[in-house]
């Protein structure tokens, strides 16, 4: 796989795999985490170009894990909030994000979010001529 690398943070194992799956075969590397603390983990690790993030986790939730991450790496990482919450929008403006799911959504839904805020060098558009 060459395209960008999305870390998927959600507490709920399923969903990941369906996430991560779908992400995969839309040709993207994918990290995983199940809450906010192992997230901050994986960014280390895998250095993601874009995070989807659940806020409602144990451990560290998805409000501590944005606040942490900016505090270290300021607004590098762009973050697009997946969330079961009645105002995903509210949510994701909470913490600064590019973009919002509502869960539950439609994984073409998801990809179309993904490839529209990824970076510049990752859309879609500029790898074709």
């Amino acid at each position: 796989m060459t395209g960008a690398r999305i870390l998927v943070v959600d507490d709920d194992p399923d969903m990941q795999d369906v996430m991560a799956l779908a992400l995969e075969a839309g040709d993207y590397q994918v990290c995983r985490a199940s809450n906010g603390q192992e997230a901050l983990e994986q960014v280390e690790a895998c250095a993601p170009d874009l995070i989807l993030l659940d806020m409602r986790m144990p451990v560290m939730d998805g409000w501590t894990f944005a606040a942490e991450l900016r505090q270290r790496h300021g607004h590098r990482v762009p973050i697009v909030v997946c969330t079961a919450a009645e105002d995903a929008r509210r949510r994701g403006l909470e913490v600064g994000a590019v973009g919002c799911l509502s869960k539950p959504f439609e994984l073409e839904e998801m990809l179309r979010l993904v490839e529209s805020v990824l970076p510049p060098r990752w859309g879609r558009a500029s790898q074709h001529p």
